[in-house]
């Protein structure tokens, strides 16, 4: 393969996705709703009733990592919708039809992905530091958790797209989205310290890639304890290259 032929078929289908938001990014905007309600609502009422241990942070200092996570996440795992979409409306044909590679075509539109997930992690930034959220504003840090967020948004919106070459349809994928994102969000440190959890949902958080997320952002934006973050990247890279690898692979089953 052509490594250069390759990257520039990624950059092309990755800037065709951007343009279509820079022409409507409603989506964008309404996709903050929910998290911001989960800081000022949840995140707030918690703070207050100091009913989780969260050392020596606030609560809203502890959430607001897991928060950043979430909002990525719901981004990324409904991705698969558009692909359908695109699927039934004849352009993913068209691009299945061209020289690219097909894993050029999964890589594109989950660098994509990740552009709405720097967005959420903009305006997650921005709302607690309105809220007088507390956080590590390093430069290295903040840079390393826009990393973070770009893989972890290639991440889900490539396991959306291997997931989407199964469902067919957009009411399957809307089903099967919403199925997973709760579980993945509950099951994980976002909202509360897995050593709350019960045992057998603490083994469950130890293969769930959120829990590693979160806890590589709340290193570089709360702790600066940077002891697990190299376990947090290397299992969040394997992830990516996994699910990026197998909707690679699958892609064209949606065209049968």
């Amino acid at each position: 393969m052509n490594i250069k032929k390759f990257l520039i078929s990624s950059i092309t289908i990755a800037e065709m996705e951007a343009r279509k938001l820079r022409h409507d990014p409603t989506e964008l905007w309404t996709r903050i709703i929910q998290p911001a309600l989960w800081l000022l609502v949840f995140g707030e009422t918690f703070n207050t009733i100091k009913a989780m241990p969260t050392g020596n942070f606030s609560y809203i200092q502890f959430i607001t990592p897991g928060i950043l996570a979430q909002s990525v996440l719901f981004i990324s795992i409904f991705y698969g919708i558009t692909v359908v979409w695109e699927k039934d409306v004849g352009i993913l044909t068209k691009l299945l039809s061209t020289p690219s590679p097909r894993s050029s075509i999964v890589l594109g539109k989950s660098l994509a992905a990740s552009l709405r997930g720097i967005f959420q992690a903009m305006m997650i930034f921005a709302l607690a530091l309105l809220l007088g959220v507390k956080i590590r504003l390093d430069l290295l840090d903040i840079v390393g958790v826009f990393a973070v967020v770009v893989l972890f948004a290639m991440c889900f919106s490539s396991f959306s797209m291997f997931l989407a070459s199964y469902m067919k349809t957009r009411d399957r994928m809307m089903g099967i989205g919403q199925a997973l994102t709760m579980p993945l969000f509950f099951a994980s440190n976002a909202i509360y310290p897995i050593s709350v959890m019960p045992v057998w949902l603490q083994y469950v958080s130890i293969v769930n890639p959120l829990s590693y997320v979160v806890d590589a952002i709340r290193s570089m934006l709360l702790t600066g304890s940077y002891g697990n973050l190299l376990i947090d990247i290397l299992a969040l890279l394997f992830s990516t290259i996994v699910f990026v690898t197998l909707a690679s692979t699958t892609i064209k089953k949606l065209l049968e």
